[in-house]
């Protein structure tokens, strides 16, 4: 196993960074696309539009045709989410990431590097909320490349936003994951996440029966108190 290294982001990274977020998110298409066919009202839907069709027609052909067009339906919408995402985020925080993450002393982007590639991505912005009691800080854009999963190059970048939080005294890390997610999800939760609360972050995601899982990592006070030399037990 290559050794691997965790680094602030620098210019330099910037189409590794892109094209391993694209990528990442383009990964989870096939899991959406078997948890819609597994829906009832998906099953409904195949199995019942073409034999009405062909209850109405009588062509086999035409029925046939009318499922194929339903699974390639279904394909797209399994797809849209993922790119929507995608290309919000490279309108948004992602346009400029030196910008949107190198502005104040609150936020960070890092990068995992091995072997001179970049195989590993997170990103830290303060959440901006007045009615907020906490100051807390979101954890965004966690992905690592295929090749290079199974070597605790998640966990340890997810280690180093939660240190960084320590050292800039937020009280919380937040984070939204896809209930699809499940890698995610349990590596959060194992790493002392807990479930806050879930929901819908669009009409798609309703409509295909997908969460947005919110996670919290809450700071015990006596943590975040701690001379920074005490501050290495994650």
């Amino acid at each position: 196993m290559a050794p691997y290294h965790i680094r602030k982001y620098q210019e330099i990274h910037r189409q590794w960074v892109l094209g391993l977020f694209s990528q990442g998110m383009i990964e989870h298409v096939p899991t959406t696309f078997r948890h819609i066919l597994k829906l009832p009202q998906t099953l409904v839907l195949l199995l019942g539009g073409p034999l009405a069709l062909f209850l109405v027609s009588g062509s086999w052909l035409l029925a046939l045709m009318a499922g194929l067009a339903l699974l390639a339906a279904l394909r797209f919408l399994a797809k849209y989410p993922w790119t929507e995402y995608v290309a919000n985020s490279l309108h948004t925080d992602m346009r400029d990431i030196t910008k949107s993450y190198f502005s104040d002393s609150g936020s960070c982007f890092w990068v995992a590097e091995c072997e001179g590639q970049v195989v590993g991505t997170v990103g830290a912005l303060p959440v901006k909320e007045p009615t907020l009691r906490k100051p807390q800080l979101e954890l965004l854009h966690l992905s690592v490349s295929s090749e290079h999963r199974g070597q605790g190059i998640a966990k340890a970048l997810v280690r180093t936003v939660l240190q960084f939080a320590r050292d800039q005294d937020y009280s919380e890390v937040v984070l939204g994951t896809s209930s699809l997610q499940h890698s995610a999800l349990a590596l959060y939760q194992n790493m002392g996440f807990q479930k806050t609360g879930q929901y819908f972050n669009s009409m798609i995601n309703r409509l295909i029966a997908v969460h947005i899982v919110q996670l919290t990592y809450r700071f015990p006070s006596a943590q975040v108190s701690q001379a920074p030399g005490q501050r290495g037990d994650l």
